[in-house]
């Protein structure tokens, strides 16, 4: 088959399978999707789909560059890396976190572009709450300070208690 041909085969199964998984996304080009995947502890992970010639590659936006403990942030990352499925984490430039994949155009099928989906949902949902206390726990606590001065509710930032001082910690 050539190469078009794969290539318009592949962006019709990836449109199918987030219409058929009731995603919401964009086709801001052909073969080109960005996709938004809800989470829990991440509200929503943003995740882009590119046909091109030979692979279907994707890119997430995980979480900004680390305020802090950099080392330990990136070691992580690349722990965990070793047990990922079809994708992994990656760091651009200016030191932000993404997961990354390819698959060549061959391999791309429903159950494949689900798969990798759910591999991006996981790792950036799932570990959300490790990366931000690893690389941001200095501005959670700061935040938490501030927040109880000023009477503010504490609701989005209770899974980071155990930061703060155990005075200032919601009672039950």
């Amino acid at each position: 088959m050539p190469e078009a041909e794969t290539a318009e085969r592949v962006a019709r199964v990836v449109r199918r399978t987030l219409e058929e998984a009731e995603l919401e996304f964009e086709q801001p080009g052909p073969g080109t999707f960005v996709v938004t995947l809800p989470g829990t502890r991440k509200l929503a992970t943003t995740c882009s789909l590119v046909v091109g010639q030979h692979t279907l590659s994707l890119n997430a936006f995980v979480v900004r560059r680390p305020d802090e403990n950099h080392e330990a942030v990136y070691r992580w990352l690349l722990e965990r890396n070793t047990r990922l499925y079809g994708v992994a984490y990656a760091i651009d430039r200016l030191g932000d976190v993404y997961l990354v994949g390819k698959l060549s155009l061959a391999a791309v099928t429903p159950e494949e572009v689900d798969r990798l989906l759910g591999a991006v949902l996981e790792n950036a949902d799932g570990s959300f709450n490790t990366l931000l206390e690893l690389g941001f726990a200095g501005s959670i606590r700061r935040e938490w300070e501030w927040r109880v001065k000023r009477g503010e509710s504490l609701r989005n930032l209770e899974a980071f208690a155990h930061l703060t001082d155990p005075e200032q910690r919601p009672r039950p």
